[in-house]
């Protein structure tokens, strides 16, 4: 059984820090792809970052690049979103995502080919 839980989302001011971590369980990284994504009131979705098992590589929008980083933890299969520099606009619920590389070509994908989701986290940043 596949299992995303998400914790680390908090208030923080402008300029601050935050890291987001997804525990994940039942799937192998080497074959999934595993993607923060976010929603802020009244907005879509959207795709922060993403990891692509096998390749290892990660890939980010460009809104967040140089500031957020996703990364992985083998030993505890676990993936982390540092996000630095905050801004208000970073405001969100952020969620974790994962599904099979082979479910798509996309580098990262929308977040309707991602079967399994974690509860999200709220983060909010104050201005």
């Amino acid at each position: 059984q596949v299992q995303l839980v998400e914790s680390g989302g908090g208030l923080v001011q402008t300029g601050g820090s935050l890291r987001l971590s997804c525990a994940t369980s039942g799937f192998r990284f080497e074959n999934n792809v595993i993607a923060w994504f976010r929603q802020a009131p009244g907005k879509e979705r959207e795709g922060v970052a993403c990891f692509k098992g096998g390749t290892s590589r990660t890939y980010s929008r460009d809104s967040v690049k140089g500031r957020f980083t996703i990364a992985r933890d083998a030993a505890s299969n676990t993936i982390y979103l540092q996000m630095n520099s905050l801004k208000p606009e970073d405001t969100a619920v952020y969620y974790c995502a994962a599904r099979p590389v082979f479910y798509s070509d996309t580098v990262c994908g929308a977040g309707h080919e991602y079967p399994y989701w974690g509860q999200g986290t709220q983060v909010t940043v104050s201005s």
